[in-house]
């Protein structure tokens, strides 16, 4: 791995006006008091960039999110998701991440990974390239239901799906050969990644909006080098635009 960090972060205080304005905008209903509201939120994420431009890049976060109002009463919420962001397309390695998070949700409850595949390949969109960060995985954020306890089973098997469904994939690509071009290619592809980190990305936003947070923390899922070129498109029929393709048109891997 060129760049691999994980963060255990537990975070409390009060809410910052932006954060609170970003919460509700998404249909958070907060009551504060004296324009205060009081928080707690604590996770684990991961993300890692390998040397191998035909290893994938690999993100994970599970979150747990809890509000005190002006009453008293308390809301709470789950977050997270896990997603894979590959430099060339390999469909065998796609097919296994997305079956291997199918099968943690379907412990659960059948229709929870189509809902946050689908999730997951809206969120991760780089709107201003109008494609996105990866081939998805499975995103969510507000869970709140049916139980706490039982949000937190299915989290925690999501977060328990993380090694099997990206390890094999690691092992099975980790001494591939690989040419200069394919190594730029990886460093164009990894700017696509900055891009949507530091322009869209919610967990990037709240960080840098919470009083006193540590920004190194913050900007760990920024890989150590990456590359622009102006006006950049990859020859047609190549392994560059068949990636591109499906960066555009999401695929269903699974069926």
């Amino acid at each position: 791995f060129e760049k691999a960090g994980v963060n255990v972060s537990v975070v409390f205080g009060l809410l910052s006006e932006e954060a609170a304005r970003q919460m509700r905008s998404r249909g958070k209903s907060l009551k504060a008091k004296d324009g205060k509201l009081p928080f707690c939120a604590m996770g684990v994420s991961s993300v890692i960039h390998p040397k191998n431009p035909h290893v994938p890049t690999m993100h994970f976060n599970y979150r747990y999110f809890e509000i005190e109002e002006a009453d008293g009463t308390k809301q709470w919420w789950f977050g997270g998701g896990t997603d894979l962001t590959p430099t060339y397309l390999n469909e065998e390695d796609a097919v296994h991440f997305h079956k291997t998070l199918k099968e943690a949700c379907d412990k659960h409850d059948l229709k929870l990974y189509p809902k946050y595949k689908k999730w997951c390949d809206d969120y991760f969109y780089i709107k201003h390239r109008g494609e996105r960060r990866g081939i998805g995985g499975i995103f969510f954020d507000d869970v709140d239901s049916p139980s706490k306890e039982e949000v937190f089973q299915f989290v925690k098997s999501c977060a328990k799906a993380v090694v099997p469904c990206y390890i094999p994939i690691v092992k099975r690509h980790c001494h591939d050969s690989f040419t200069p071009e394919e190594k730029l290619w990886q460093q164009l592809r990894r700017g696509r990644y900055v891009e949507f980190n530091l322009v869209y990305d919610r967990g990037t936003k709240f960080g840098l909006l919470t009083p006193g947070s540590r920004i190194e923390s913050i900007l760990m899922s920024l890989p150590l080098t990456a590359r622009w070129e102006y006006m950049h498109t990859p020859p047609e029929s190549s392994k560059e635009a068949e990636i591109l393709e499906v960066l555009r048109n999401p695929k269903d891997w699974v069926h």
